[in-house]
């Protein structure tokens, strides 16, 4: 397949590197947005991994010219409804993942079935702490709301997340880390005065993610709709 780059930060180039080594085709690399709308190749799959506030007009521009496009850029979230409008409107094909490693998503229904579990126990509280790199812009990450969300989807008296600490009871305490060189670490911990449950997901690299993003491109392929990780991996 000819896979369109958007953006090519590290991510952006790990990807390169295994779309190459499973023998696929980069039809351009863009990093800005001048770029992109100057792109005037053909392309059967893109995959988006650029900025926040690039991402709308990225996504926008892969619907108007028909190309699928997988997304794994997070902190643009406020605008979905309106980027999976204009998808159905233009017939495009939408992918869109805070993560593409298999184990963080297997971790994602693990954290969910604990959140389950931990319903009739309101004495424990519930926390997150996430890690990642410098030069990773949005706090919290993606993959930290998705893990929130998915909590307050399955407790009762949850009601939101906040990121830092903050004495309400409803809400979930994110602690975000930016150290470096960490790729990614997400750990739930549920707090009483006995005892902690902590679960954890450490990623050891890029190749993860970045694996995961160029095997969903394979399966966008010639896609329309919206998808998500639960319907590439029909978890």
């Amino acid at each position: 397949m000819k896979v369109l780059l958007i953006g090519y930060g590290k991510m952006g180039k790990t990807i390169e590197a295994i779309a190459k080594e499973r023998g696929h085709t980069i039809a351009g690399i863009v990093d800005n947005q001048s770029e992109l709308t100057s792109f005037s190749g053909q392309a059967d799959v893109a995959i988006e991994f650029s900025q926040p506030e690039a991402a709308i007009g990225n996504l926008k521009f892969c619907f108007d010219n028909n190309i699928p496009v997988v997304c794994g850029t997070t902190g643009w979230l406020d605008h979905k409804s309106e980027i999976e409008s204009y998808c159905l409107q233009k017939n495009g094909g939408f992918f869109y993942a805070s993560n593409f490693s298999l184990g963080v998503n297997l971790f994602f229904k693990l954290n969910e079935r604990l959140a389950q579990l931990m319903r009739p126990y309101p004495a424990y509280r519930v926390s997150m702490d996430e890690t990642h790199h410098t030069q990773k812009k949005d706090a919290p990450s993606g993959t930290a709301i998705t893990i929130a969300e998915s909590i307050i989807k399955n407790q009762p008296l949850i009601k939101e997340w906040h990121l830092g600490e903050t004495s309400n009871p409803a809400a979930i305490v994110i602690r975000a880390h930016r150290v470096d060189p960490a790729p990614g670490t997400h750990k739930v911990t549920y707090h009483s005065e006995i005892d902690d449950i902590e679960i954890t997901h450490t990623a050891h690299s890029r190749k993860g993610f970045a694996q995961g993003a160029v095997i969903v491109a394979e399966w966008m392929v010639n896609r329309a709709g919206i998808y998500s990780m639960d319907d590439f991996l029909n978890l």
